[in-house]
């Protein structure tokens, strides 16, 4: 676990008071992966409205980060990429059921699509999912049992292939496992699996989230990589929860409640904006529009009935995605 210690400057704004407004001054968040950069700018401007608070952060696939959690880790809040994972942790009486009632468009303050990372010129001309079933493209992405970015890359491609191939399951399992058979190698997560695309120099494609795709360009360079929409993807929402059982322990409800809100502030969403992903606040969201090129976007309750069907038909032991999967 990365530990972020932030300092904090004095307090101004009626929205904004000092750790003593609160009952505890330090929390925990438990994010995903490629989320590291976006923290670390989320957490030094929340806490300079918060004199003596801190942010520690925790970063993994968001599936391995609700297991630590159930297994002990005291994160009092989490900022997921997936639905399912915070699902899993109500069920372990951490969470509230309600949880997305708790904050607005479904606790979900921003959003993201699985996009394409290829190298400068496209040398393998990659536009659309067709073209990662071809025999002469090689795959990067996480490995969707434990990473939340690799199991939207793996709903997208699925998504594509039910209108392609109008909805004949048989088809739309052998293109999901063409795709898998052409991932060389499957990194426990997303900021593993931008290391061995960018650093390592393995693979013509990234599958990733798009806020990432434009994060390794920038720091990588525009000359070396080009970004590529697909012509459909899933809509990524990113969930946010209270760990309920955590801060009733450590008396941090005020602070992390606080916490979760100023992601949805003007000031957070123009830094998530800034971190390339898709923002609710219609002002900011239009600020920053020339970075976000139109997309149709299908979503999980649309194509497949929702995150409960999603987890019974595609993410359970034995099913959809283990079968694509297979013994890898």
């Amino acid at each position: 676990m990365k530990r972020l210690l932030l300092a904090a400057t004095a307090a101004t704004g009626l929205l904004f008071s000092s750790a003593s407004a609160f009952s505890a001054d330090k929390l925990l968040n438990a994010s995903y992966d490629v989320a590291r950069e976006l923290f670390v700018d989320i957490n030094k401007a929340f806490v300079a409205h918060h004199e003596g608070v801190t942010v520690d952060q925790s970063h993994a696939g968001t599936s391995k980060q609700a297991r630590a959690i159930a297994d002990g880790l005291a994160a009092d809040v989490v900022t997921f990429n997936q639905v399912t994972d915070i699902d899993f942790l109500v069920t372990q009486g951490l969470v509230s059921d309600d949880w997305q009632k708790e904050f607005p468009d479904n606790a979900s303050p921003f959003y993201s699509l699985p996009s394409f990372l290829v190298r400068a010129g496209n040398p393998k001309n990659i536009k659309d999912w067709d073209d990662l079933a071809r025999d002469d493209v090689q795959i990067i992405f996480p490995n969707p049992k434990t990473s939340g970015n690799a199991r939207y890359t793996y709903l997208a491609a699925s998504a594509y292939a039910l209108e392609k191939f109008n909805g004949d399951e048989a088809s739309v399992k052998e293109f999901v496992t063409k795709i898998f058979n052409n991932v060389p190698v499957f990194d426990t997560g997303g900021r593993a699996a931008t290391t061995t695309f960018a650093e390592r120099g393995i693979g013509d494609v990234l599958i990733t989230f798009e806020s990432e795709t434009q994060g390794i360009a920038n720091e990588y360079g525009t000359d070396k990589y080009e970004q590529v929409v697909p012509s459909v993807s899933l809509l990524a929402e990113f969930p946010i929860a209270i760990v309920d059982k955590v801060v009733d322990q450590n008396g941090s409800r005020d602070l992390a409640k606080s916490y979760l809100e100023f992601l949805y502030s003007p000031e957070g969403q123009k830094i998530e904006a800034e971190h390339g992903l898709r923002v609710r606040n219609e002002a900011v969201a239009a600020e920053f529009g020339e970075k976000f090129p139109d997309v149709r976007l299908v979503t999980v309750e649309d194509v497949f009935g929702g995150w409960d069907k999603v987890q019974a038909e595609h993410f359970a032991e034995g099913a959809l995605l283990d079968q694509a999967y297979g013994n890898r």
